[in-house]
């Protein structure tokens, strides 16, 4: 059988249609059409932020889409997650250019998951083989110095390798249900000491607040109005400037509300807080958080505590709580290599 591949400037140069079909059956809500193109069309991940879509399409004889990557050609590292700023010293001292480099990535999203997305019809190691050869094609034809993949899944990690990439791993912490009926049920399992820490923090967290988790038509551009104060004060402190657009949280709210869980704190009825998940086929994704008041643990009780009480409703196997933080431990959170 024989293919092509083409490089497309934007995700929807491929077509929602045609990107689903390879994305929808892997359940991961960011390599969604709808979230790569809230991305873009937002002007979060665009060429003047310094990430220039390169995503490979790959087509059989018949012209069907069977195969698609999300690549970008990146001018910095910001907002990947993954530090190689030393590595960028390192080749630049050495006499080398590191930047434009390639990258294989959800922009803004340290979660582990596929990035080499295959048509359910399609022989999957050799749409995988096929996409891994055009971004190393790519990556010389373009000048780049390098071609990284961000958080892939197992068998993308493990394709990569065979085809000689250097393999590297970090940890991440997850919670991960152990068939529990209740918050109570997952208490039980802690030691006396932690159990007793996890009460108390809750008890002072919620006091005097009203805590409530939004999902689908429950989220209102109000909230995503709030939301966004609290994004902009965590992203303003953290990094220097936050990475999305107050537009990429409409688009997410209009195209895939029902794919989010939106914790939300309300003092007397006013917004204070709030904790960003995305629900996939079998986990909950913390993302980003933030609050306009310093209440006790609310951070722990919005981003955490109230993310296993949704996964336990839900039934979903684990939540993923990112990078960074042994305070998670603590908290059920335990650390996983990613």
């Amino acid at each position: 059988m024989s293919f092509s591949i083409r490089v497309n400037d934007r995700v929807a140069d491929i077509g929602r249609d045609a990107w689903d079909a390879c994305a929808a059956p892997t359940g991961d809500p960011f390599v969604s059409y709808d979230f790569l193109d809230a991305c873009e069309a937002s002007g979060s991940a665009v060429p003047r932020e310094g990430w220039a879509g390169r995503h490979l399409s790959l087509e059989d004889e018949d012209g069907r889409v069977i195969g698609v990557m999300p690549l970008w050609l990146k001018g910095h590292s910001q907002g990947e997650y993954v530090f190689d700023h030393s590595w960028a010293d390192a080749y630049e001292r050495a006499g080398g250019r590191y930047y434009p480099k390639l990258l294989g990535a959800v922009p803004f999203t340290p979660a582990a998951g596929p990035r080499f997305l295959v048509h359910p019809d399609a022989d999957a190691a050799t749409v995988r083989e096929a996409l891994i050869q055009g971004a190393m094609t790519l990556t010389q034809r373009l000048g780049a110095s390098s071609l990284h993949v961000n958080f892939p899944d197992r068998a993308d990690w493990d394709a990569m390798g065979e085809a000689g990439l250097l393999k590297r791993q970090d940890i991440q912490y997850i919670w991960r249900n152990g068939g529990y009926e209740s918050f109570d049920a997952f208490l039980s399992a802690l030691s006396s000491s932690r159990r007793k820490t996890v009460k108390r923090e809750r008890r002072e967290a919620q006091a005097g607040l009203d805590i409530r988790v939004l999902t689908g038509a429950e989220i209102t551009e109000a909230h995503w109005d709030a939301f966004f104060e609290f994004y902009q004060d965590t992203g303003s402190r953290k990094w220097g400037r936050p990475y999305l657009t107050r537009d990429f949280f409409s688009r997410i709210g209009a195209t895939m509300a029902e794919r989010i869980a939106l914790v939300m704190a309300f003092r007397d009825g006013v917004a204070i807080a709030g904790a960003l998940n995305f629900i996939g086929r079998d986990a909950l994704y913390g993302r980003q958080w933030g609050a306009l008041d310093e209440v006790p643990f609310l951070h722990f009780e919005l981003c955490y505590y109230q993310a296993i009480e949704f996964a336990i409703a839900r039934g979903l196997s684990r939540v993923e709580a990112g990078a960074q933080g042994d305070h998670k431990i603590a908290r059920g959170y335990l650390p996983s290599p990613v």
